[in-house]
């Protein structure tokens, strides 16, 4: 079955909106993510905070913390939904529309890669999860924060390069004009 360029571009739209919703909600829920007076991040907890600040944070947050955490996180898998496969549509529109292979085996492989993103972006999410009912971080800790840079690396190469892939012209004879 070939997907056509105007599915790749509905999946994108309806990604594009569960992207913007869950971010939406995620954002709202943002400002309550106190401990004892001290804001932290989701983004703190998936790249910038110690494992110990992690276990702090996370220790005795307080049920109500606990609870918008949680609804933040089970958010969050909704705002996946729209993220990876909205960037996998992305590439295969932009793919859809070059005429190089090499460019096209690229977007292909971004696309599908997504895939890979997606599989780390629910494991970070389980462990925060499992984190937040029992704050005992092991040894996995390494490991957590290269899924997730690794995560992010693919997804922002994915939402990127398609990007810059358009400024190439399309025709030799269009060298003037670009794809927007």
């Amino acid at each position: 079955m070939n997907v056509s360029d105007k599915q790749w571009k509905n999946l994108f739209l309806v990604c594009a909106g569960l992207f913007i919703g869950a971010a939406f909600c995620m954002k709202w829920m943002e400002g309550d993510l106190l401990v004892n007076g001290e804001k932290f991040t989701i983004m703190g907890l998936e790249l910038f905070y110690s494992k110990e600040k992690v276990m702090a944070l996370l220790g005795n947050p307080g049920d109500p913390i606990k609870t918008i955490l949680n609804y933040h996180l089970h958010f969050d898998f909704a705002f996946m939904a729209g993220v990876f496969p909205g960037i996998a549509a992305l590439c295969m529109m932009v793919r859809g529309k070059v005429r190089s292979s090499v460019f096209k085996k690229m977007l292909f492989l971004l696309a599908l890669l997504q895939l890979a993103a997606w599989a780390g972006d629910i494991y970070e999410n389980l462990s925060l999860i499992k984190w937040v009912k029992e704050p005992v971080i092991g040894d996995e800790f390494a490991l957590y924060h290269f899924i997730v840079a690794a995560k992010w690396i693919i997804a922002l190469t994915g939402a990127l390069v398609p990007g810059v892939v358009l400024l190439f012209p399309r025709k030799k004879e269009l060298k003037t004009h670009f794809i927007f």
